[in-house]
């Protein structure tokens, strides 16, 4: 019985010469629709959410925490324009591969808001980057 399990786990991440894959699943993904109408604020939330909860660890902590540094100074023009950069791509790995410059961005998301992106990555200041930062900061007063 053991061997058995371990045939059919070894099976379902090694595809043999019979498999013809037939029962793979193309998922579409709907294009990226910009929010028209959407009050600035409520954006703001919108994108520190989405930047908090991302499809990998890695653009989880770089993106939660530009959010946090930048995303109330943004102008609503360059809200758009992150809103567009972590949103309309399908792969995270490819934000993560054009914020640490080890693939060249494509021209459509070259902007200000992504060379501040690429900047923010290069960690300068040689901070601790490990988790996201915690969200006490939004209950603070800014007075």
């Amino acid at each position: 019985m053991a061997q058995l399990l371990g045939n059919l786990r070894r099976r379902a991440y090694e595809p043999g010469p019979c498999d013809s894959e037939k029962d793979l699943i193309e998922i579409q993904i709907p294009p990226w629709e910009a929010r028209l109408n959407e009050a600035i604020e409520s954006k703001r939330a919108r994108l520190l959410y989405e930047s908090r909860k991302r499809g990998m660890l890695e653009n989880c902590i770089i993106l939660s925490l530009f959010a946090k540094q930048y995303l109330h100074t943004l102008s609503e023009a360059q809200l758009h324009t992150y809103d567009r950069l972590i949103n309309e791509p399908s792969n995270d790995w490819d934000i993560y591969y054009w914020a640490t410059e080890t693939k060249p961005t494509p021209k459509e998301y070259c902007s200000d808001v992504m060379e501040l992106l690429k900047e923010y990555t290069k960690n300068r200041n040689m901070e601790q980057r490990l988790r996201q930062p915690d969200l006490e900061y939004l209950f603070e007063s800014k007075d």
